[in-house]
């Protein structure tokens, strides 16, 4: 099963959004919102698939480095990585294997893939009101929910609605596809440290 930021990638690349500021009404939420320069936390995906009983689950951990990506790093049920840079999207499987699956430096459109993966992951609503209706709402004790509606057509194909929920960190992401499939993440354990290792350094590069 692929991660959900593979899946968003790939699915909007054709598409480069007109970055638009965001409504008034959403600059609380902004405020509300932490961007350290890195971030750390557990997630778990579950995916219910129109048809089937039992969603399909995985979960692990994700980096969030913001000046140089993003590793999220499935550690069940199979092991994976999905690394988003500035100039590529790849996947790691267990045996060492590597796949590009985007190249930035072929696809121009790479750069506004990862301001939107980095919207997402961070709660930047100015990056996601370029290519979504925004639509907030204000939740006791600093949390708020975002309710996101495509722009364009072709992420109209893709996804009918996204919904972010959080506080100080997005801590819940609720995804409604074209096709009814739905997707819902979960982060907790948030942390700051510790810093990069030699082999995220690597990844990153």
């Amino acid at each position: 099963m692929k991660p959900f930021v593979l899946i968003l990638a790939l699915a909007v690349l054709p598409a480069l959004p007109v970055f638009a500021a965001p409504a008034p009404e959403l600059a609380q939420v902004q405020q509300r919102v932490a961007r350290p320069a890195l971030l750390r936390a557990d997630f778990v995906q579950e995916k219910q698939v129109a048809g089937f009983r039992n969603p399909l689950r995985s979960q692990g951990q994700f980096v969030l480095a913001q000046e140089r990506g993003v590793i999220w790093r499935t550690l069940k049920p199979f092991p994976s990585d999905v690394v988003l840079t500035r100039d590529r999207i790849l996947s790691r499987q267990a045996d060492g294997s590597v796949q590009v699956e985007v190249d930035g430096r072929q696809q121009p459109a790479m750069r506004a893939i990862n301001a939107m993966m980095f919207a997402l992951m961070s709660g930047d609503v100015q990056a996601m009101s370029a290519s979504f209706e925004v639509r907030a709402e204000l939740l006791p004790d600093n949390g708020w929910r975002l309710h996101l509606t495509p722009r364009s057509p072709m992420l109209a194909k893709a996804f009918a609605s996204l919904q972010l929920e959080g506080d100080k960190y997005v801590r819940k992401v609720e995804i409604e596809e074209a096709n009814h499939d739905r997707t819902r993440l979960t982060f907790d354990n948030f942390r700051l440290a510790p810093p990069l290792d030699a082999d995220e350094e690597h990844s990153l590069d």
